[in-house]
């Protein structure tokens, strides 16, 4: 059992919220991208490009974090060096000028749903006096925040920590560090929920928080095996997460 935490840090996706798997070139951001280059390239070209866009950079999300400490790529670098880098100079430009709120259509799922059991565990770690902040991965953190608004949650963390505006991205150390910062509790005083081994559980590792927690998600089994490194615990849902804080806590 872990020792009681004197504050969490959480990631957004997969703990917080999940949403199901969605097209790699959804149609209305194809359709936004047509209108924002007109002529200059096709429809089906954005559509094959916006696909393989998204799937390099997933390739590289998972390749950039097996060594050394990830920066997240900026909102125009992205789109530059994944999607139109084989497009006319003007729609690159005109791309590069909406960057930001590209990334956050592209980030946007009308399908996040609050996971089970999340508020009742974010309301008694805050009745408790946890202090809790996100710290997440992702191309655009703003959405991550609007979300949480909207679903009556972000009055409930200290802080956000997304890496897109922080910098760091998971598994590197510093966007914990940062997080912990944040909330005004020592990393090792933290513990670390995720649903990523290798960028969770890695990132709680290396960061020296107190323990790393593994919220089970639909990405979890996705992971290739890293059998030398293994959380502290591993909950189901928001519902698993309460029962181990109670019981750590001796309740």
């Amino acid at each position: 059992m872990p020792r009681p935490p004197s504050g969490l840090l959480i990631d957004f996706g997969g703990v917080l919220a999940d949403a199901p798997r969605r097209p790699d070139a959804p149609p209305e951001l194809v359709r936004r991208l047509s209108r924002l280059v007109g002529d200059a390239v096709p429809a089906g070209q954005i559509a094959r490009d916006l696909g393989d866009g998204v799937r390099a950079y997933a390739v590289w999300r998972d390749e950039v974090g097996r060594d050394g400490d990830p920066v997240e790529l900026g909102h125009a670098q992205m789109w530059n060096e994944f999607v139109t880098r084989t497009w006319p100079a003007a729609a690159r430009a005109a791309v590069e000028r909406e960057a930001t709120p590209l990334a956050y259509a592209l980030t946007w799922r009308e399908q996040w749903a609050v996971r089970p059991g999340i508020p009742e565990a974010l309301r008694a770690a805050a009745d408790a006096g946890l202090p809790m902040a996100v710290a997440s991965n992702t191309l655009c953190g703003a959405a991550h925040r609007d979300f949480l608004t909207a679903a009556g949650l972000s009055g409930l963390f200290a802080a956000q920590l997304y890496s897109d505006e922080a910098g760091p991205r998971k598994p590197n150390p510093e966007l914990a560090h940062r997080a912990s910062q944040a909330i005004g509790v020592p990393v090792g005083q933290c513990w670390f929920i995720g649903d990523s081994v290798h960028r969770d559980i890695v990132c709680a590792r290396r960061a020296g928080a107190r323990a790393a927690i593994l919220m089970r998600s639909p990405r979890t089994d996705r992971e290739p095996p890293l059998p030398e490194v293994v959380p502290d615990a591993v909950v189901d849902d928001g519902h698993g997460l309460l029962a181990l804080l109670h019981r750590a806590r001796g309740r």
